[in-house]
């Protein structure tokens, strides 16, 4: 059964860095799209993008320290 732990620890992982790839994707791209349809509003987009982005980042953060809890458990 101990195989099964990393295992899931890489299962949780990918997961969370394939939640957070798509999640940063789809931000950035809808604030690019924003930009160029309203330049003068660049400034308070890029900085709401900058919040956005980190938030989204915390995701593989905790999938990594799920994943070690669950090999070192």
């Amino acid at each position: 059964m101990e195989g099964l732990n990393y295992i899931a620890a890489a299962i949780a992982v990918f997961g969370a860095a394939i939640g957070a790839a798509y999640g940063n994707g789809k931000v950035i791209s809808k604030t690019l799209e924003s930009m160029t349809r309203q330049p003068e509003m660049a400034g308070q987009l890029r900085t709401t993008m900058f919040i956005g982005v980190a938030l989204i980042e915390a995701v593989p953060i905790l999938g990594v320290v799920i994943a070690l809890l669950l090999v070192f458990k």
